[in-house]
């Protein structure tokens, strides 16, 4: 007796989709962040002189990296306590996403001005 090539051989276990919405909701939270800091930088003189890490592009430099920090280690630490669960991917994707809307309203110069 076969089995059916896309049949999973009992005793396996079902999949998971841990690692992608670590990946998807990581993504949200780092443009999320990315969006923040820029605000900060330009409103906070404080911050924006912690933020210049490399003088010719000014507190940019500080903001794209540390952005991108927070996204690698929230992606890390997401993915190795989601790795082996099944979980709501609507409802993580949909944070994500509402999170990615969000950034791109608070970029954008009327709005950003605003604070």
């Amino acid at each position: 007796m076969t089995t059916p090539y896309n049949a999973a051989p009992s005793g396996n276990p079902s999949l998971t989709n841990g690692s992608g919405a670590a990946a998807i909701f990581s993504a949200g939270v780092g443009c999320f962040v990315l969006a923040v800091l820029a605000i900060l930088a330009d409103k906070s003189a404080l911050i924006q002189r912690s933020l210049v890490f490399y003088k010719p592009t000014g507190p940019l430099s500080g903001v794209t990296t540390v952005a991108i920090l927070v996204w690698l280690v929230t992606w890390a630490i997401l993915e190795w306590s989601w790795r082996k669960k099944t979980l709501p991917a609507g409802r993580i994707n949909a944070i994500a996403l509402a999170l990615l809307v969000l950034s791109l309203i608070l970029t954008f110069p009327p709005v950003g001005d605003l604070f």
